[in-house]
């Protein structure tokens, strides 16, 4: 009795490593990439693919509508040349509202790493993830309190200056820009923060040994090997913030016409939605060719650091 059990446990042991010998390598890597894929199939590509055709079609095909494929929709910037004043807008609050995020950010990062530790670094990182646990419109609204004509800022100004004039920032691009900033700032301190955790203090301890000064030690140390979290920091800010219309239609006002408030306006009050795909997708390919632009500076001033 007890051989025949060991015969068939035997057996059994046989045909799971027969099976296993037999089953590729690629057939689990599929099982497990397959869900991930499926669900960015349906939720991205799909509706991406969708406003792709809706951009090249005369009218959105609801109800009885006939549309008919044209080219006209993408010819908008030309047609209108206003479009162009709209998109540079949108560029540049994207730049300076990224360009601020990488000097705020890494200046709080390596605040952050040098000064806190422990339970006073769990504090600071509280702080700093605050922004995601809270609303984004009320987040915006709290914004239009402290910035308009006698709010917050004029009450602690008037405080201890009474009389002050009002800065009055609300409605505004100063005003669009804080509240972009306060918004994307944390995406750009945790990836630079994760950069400067990656480096050795040895180094920095060896260039002060050999007598560096603190620029020198930030120019040749600290700020290339910072670079890979600067630069996935942009990405994360940069991106969203070109196409935002909350921020500039809010804390903007008549000022806040950005490409994202066009492109709104087409979705849900023009109900246009072949020109606002169309403008969808011009902002993508710009976008893109910021991005090749950017990526070309980085390999060309990768290389000269190798030649150097």
């Amino acid at each position: 009795m007890q051989g025949e059990l060991a015969g068939g446990g035997l057996r059994q042991a046989r045909s799971g490593r027969s099976l296993k010998r037999a089953m590729p390598v690629w057939v689990g890597t599929l099982a497990l990439l397959l869900p991930t894929y499926l669900w960015l199939t349906l939720a991205i590509f799909l509706p991406l693919l969708g406003m792709l055709v809706f951009s090249f079609l005369t009218k959105a095909p609801f109800g009885n509508a006939k549309p008919a494929f044209t080219f006209d929709q993408y010819l908008a910037f030309v047609r209108q040349p206003y479009l162009i004043d709209v998109a540079w807008t949108s560029l540049r609050l994207a730049l300076v509202t990224t360009g601020l995020c990488m000097i705020l950010g890494l200046a709080a990062a390596m605040a952050l790493k040098q000064a806190a530790s422990g339970r006073a670094r769990t504090i600071l990182f509280m702080l700093i993830i605050l922004p995601f646990w809270t609303n984004g419109l009320i987040r915006i609204f709290s914004w239009t309190m402290v910035l308009r004509e006698g709010g917050f800022i004029d009450m602690v100004i008037r405080a201890f200056w009474p009389g002050a004039p009002s800065i009055g920032l609300l409605y505004s691009e100063p005003a669009i820009i804080i509240g972009l900033v306060h918004g994307y700032l944390p995406y750009m301190i945790l990836t630079c923060f994760i950069s400067l955790l990656a480096i050795d203090d040895d180094l920095i301890d060896a260039a002060r040994s050999l007598g560096a000064r603190n620029y020198v030690i930030f120019g040749k140390i600290i700020l290339p090997l910072a670079l890979p979290g600067l630069i996935s920091g942009a990405v994360l800010t940069f991106v969203p913030v070109i196409g935002c219309f909350m921020e500039p239609r809010i804390l903007g006002g008549r000022v806040g016409v950005t490409m994202g408030t066009v492109i709104e306006d087409q979705f849900t009050s023009a109900f246009n939605w072949p020109r606002g795909a169309a403008f969808s997708f011009s902002m993508l390919a710009l976008v893109l060719v910021v991005f090749a632009l950017f990526s070309s500076v980085l390999r060309q001033g990768g290389i000269a650091r190798e030649d150097g």
